[in-house]
């Protein structure tokens, strides 16, 4: 039966001709062969319950009449039925050779009409004529945004595109955790339900639309602190915590922008601090750490151990690892207070710190970053390349990330110690990096913050976010913490041309999340 693939030849041959124009031929005349390489047999197609003969069978199969729209140019001329009826006694094959001869014979206009009439029963839905779990499948292979495009094309595209397990896939391809809950919209037909999955994936679209070209809206602005230097940020949830070298802790509320409570105790500045839920905890000059209710502002543990200022920490679950001038690290037991382990090995002040729970990553004033394993206070690795002080460091179980003085930032494989990158670019020290999947943003002394893609080195500008008037004359932002939805930075200045704040921009504008 060749019904089916002499109309395909026919196409194809038609849409050769119209590609390469009337006068240029492919192959030489005569010399062509249907079977072969370009031959599609009927097998090819979409399956038809019955198996269509001739052109107006397969037109019926579609749903069109077989009695088409004919060409009322003027009469048929003459010889037109003995010529069909010569075509009509050749068999498949003789049939096709004499249709590639006929088209190569017509003009443009000529192939355009035939393609006009066979083109669009070619034209099939074939995704409403599958099942609907083959269905759903095909689409899991599409694009986000694709997917929202395929919605537009007819109400069962819309239905399936909405599946909300398709989405759920699709939204932890991205890193989204969690659907959104949305307020109850009107459906479009009844049965249809909006995906939560596709809502928390559009939401976060826009976020980062917003982060990247989105217009800014007025900052809050968090006053306190008076004319002293805010040291240390952290926020979580709605709560936003800075400390400073007036030795004390604020809380605020990222809503309002209300400050809730004032930390008190410690009787030295506040140099560092970590955050999780309601738990609080800061390192001073006084040589202490403590940890705070947030919620309450009372101390629960002062922790004694360090014998000079405790210049940095971070917290893991319920173990906070702390580094301090006395060039030492200490692991602590969040709940109890109690020193776990002690970390030796740098022979300078340790300025920063990373701990994934399973690897302490820490950087120093002698030059080196160190990887240790906690458990048996053994140094894995050290790092060495920088040519001054570590300041900032980022670990996210796979890759280190180091800030110095020396202006550079490097990359390590935290496995064999080797330097992946140096990125190079900035003027002056990078004080704070946010790091996330490959992507880093760093903060840096020369005003300027970028972003790299830690796999190959590249930095790009996107947008400045935060300009302060009094920037070439003192003011300074000295620490800014993000999250997916909000950017924090701390600013003021030393000779009093900026006053000390918190600005904080809010990149989620929709009603869910305020």
């Amino acid at each position: 039966d060749y019904g089916c693939g002499f109309v395909r030849v026919v196409f194809v041959c038609m849409k050769r001709k119209l590609d390469h124009g009337p006068d240029i031929r492919p192959f030489p005349s005569g010399k062509k062969h249907c079977k072969g390489s370009n031959y599609l047999s009927p097998s090819s197609f979409v399956p038809f319950q019955t198996t269509p003969t001739t052109f107006g069978d397969l037109r019926a199969a579609n749903g069109h009449s077989a009695q088409r729209r004919r060409v009322t140019s003027g009469p048929p001329p003459s010889g037109l039925q003995d010529w069909l009826h010569t075509f009509q006694a050749w068999s498949g094959p003789e049939r096709l050779l004499a249709l590639d001869e006929l088209i190569d014979s017509c003009e443009s206009n000529q192939v355009k009409h035939m393609m006009q009439v066979i083109e669009p029963q070619f034209q099939r839905d074939f995704i409403s004529l599958l099942p609907k779990e083959l269905a759903l499948y095909v689409l899991t292979f599409l694009e986000p945004r694709d997917l929202m495009h395929a919605a537009q094309t007819c109400s069962y595209w819309r239905i399936l595109a909405e599946d909300n397990l398709l989405w759920r896939e699709k939204c932890r391809e991205e890193g989204i955790e969690e659907p959104l809950v949305v307020k109850r919209r009107k459906t479009l037909k009844p049965g249809f339900l909006h995906s939560p999955w596709k809502s928390a994936y559009v939401q976060q679209h826009r976020i980062e639309s917003n982060w990247r070209t989105g217009d800014i809206t007025s900052p809050k602005v968090l006053k306190g602190h008076d004319d002293h230097v805010i040291t240390c940020l952290q926020f979580c949830g709605d709560l936003i915590v800075s400390g400073s070298d007036d030795n004390t802790l604020k809380v605020w509320s990222a809503l309002t922008g209300k400050c809730l409570r004032t930390l008190v105790g410690h009787t030295g500045g506040v140099w560092s601090s970590q955050m999780s839920g309601n738990i609080v905890i800061s390192g001073s000059t006084d040589r202490t750490l403590k940890v705070w209710d947030a919620e309450s502002g009372e101390c629960v543990h002062t922790l004694y151990g360090h014998t000079s200022t405790v210049r940095c920490i971070h917290l893991h679950d319920k173990q906070v690892v702390s580094g301090s001038r006395d060039a030492t690290l200490r692991l602590w037991d969040v709940d109890s207070g109690e020193c776990l382990h002690v970390l030796t090995g740098h022979v300078a002040a340790v300025r920063c710190v990373q701990y994934d729970g399973r690897r302490v990553v820490s950087g120093g004033y002698d030059f080196m970053v160190k990887v240790w394993d906690p458990e048996t206070e053994t140094c894995l690795h050290t790092l060495q390349g920088h040519t001054n002080r570590v300041y900032s460091l980022q670990f996210d179980g796979a890759y280190v990330v180091s800030g110095s003085l020396d202006t550079s930032i490097r990359v390590w494989d935290v496995v064999t110690g080797g330097c992946v990158h140096t990125l190079t670019g900035h003027q002056s020290l990078t004080s704070g990096m946010e790091l996330k999947n490959n992507i880093l943003v760093s903060g840096n002394a020369d005003s300027t913050v970028r972003v790299w893609d830690i796999r190959t080195g590249q930095w790009e500008w996107i947008r400045d976010l935060v300009a302060l008037q009094s920037g070439g004359s003192g003011g300074v932002v000295w620490r800014i913490r993000a999250s997916n939805t909000r950017l924090v930075a701390a600013v003021g200045s030393r000779n009093g041309t900026e006053e000390t704040k918190l600005v904080v921009l809010d990149f989620d504008l929709t009603d869910t999340h305020k």
